[in-house]
């Protein structure tokens, strides 16, 4: 069974290394972690006040009830082409599976199916996964997804030992040739967001790294912004805006 939070689009993807792209999204729900240190609050359906990353709507088991339940991949594709049946689309839409953490669907046989569809059919595929779960990639469609890593830092809150897992980090980064790591950071954790993405950089393969501000309204988004992005030119590293953020703010479905 496939738990899926929503479906949505043609919109365009608003972080990362294909930002400004076209894209589907399909979110599932379940998350192994909970991120309250990232501060989104928000109220749970039974009227319990929370703090959690910014798509808490897809984590929190308590908004569990609104997640579609798919026992199989023709269906997630049959929702998928009625957001694109009425679009002359001379291109292949990306098509961006996110969470929620949707590696957590790795090992069930639907969800390897709904990739091996998308990648067959040629559309660029993107995983956004926290990276901190095992898995197997074996598979020659497998290694043509390309993985969006937003390994967590500590000001998550999250356990060192559960946020990062460099096992998971070089199988990725070694069988895939596009995959990339990003990472969140405010204001009030600069110096110690750079010692920590070092730590996680030392002896796995080189890739990509992208600095995103945190913040889930456009607000906030600006007041972070300048300082990630001087960061990111002292060292070396790429900056990721949140374009979504700033233009819809935390609205769903878009």
């Amino acid at each position: 069974m496939l738990e899926i939070n929503e479906i949505f689009g043609p919109t365009i993807q608003g972080e990362g290394k294909f930002v400004g792209s076209p894209s589907i999204f399909i979110r599932f729900g379940k998350c192994n972690f909970s991120c309250v240190g990232f501060g989104v609050e928000y109220e749970t359906p039974s009227g319990v006040k929370k703090c959690a990353c910014d798509s808490y709507y897809a984590v929190d088991k308590e908004f569990k009830d609104n997640w579609e339940k798919y026992s199989s991949h023709l269906d997630i594709i049959n929702e998928v082409n009625k957001l694109i049946e009425n679009s002359n689309y001379e291109y292949k839409i990306d098509i961006v599976i996110t969470g929620g953490e949707p590696l957590l669907y790795w090992n069930k046989i639907e969800f390897q199916k709904l990739l091996k569809y998308y990648i067959d059919n040629n559309h660029r595929v993107t995983i956004e996964t926290n990276a901190s779960l095992d898995i197997n990639i074996k598979e020659a469609f497998q290694k043509k997804i390309i993985f969006s890593m937003s390994v967590k830092l500590s000001n998550s809150l999250e356990p060192l030992k559960r946020r990062v897992n460099k096992k998971t980090l070089k199988n990725i980064l070694e069988n895939t040739s596009k995959s990339y790591l990003k990472f969140v950071i405010g204001n009030d954790f600069l110096t110690q967001a750079i010692d920590e993405i070092k730590d996680i950089l030392d002896d796995i393969p080189k890739c990509e790294v992208y600095l995103m501000p945190l913040g889930d309204t456009s607000k906030q988004i600006d007041e972070n912004s300048i300082n990630v992005i001087n960061l990111a030119i002292k060292y070396g590293f790429k900056y990721s805006d949140r374009l979504h953020i700033r233009v819809w703010n935390n609205q769903r479905g878009v």
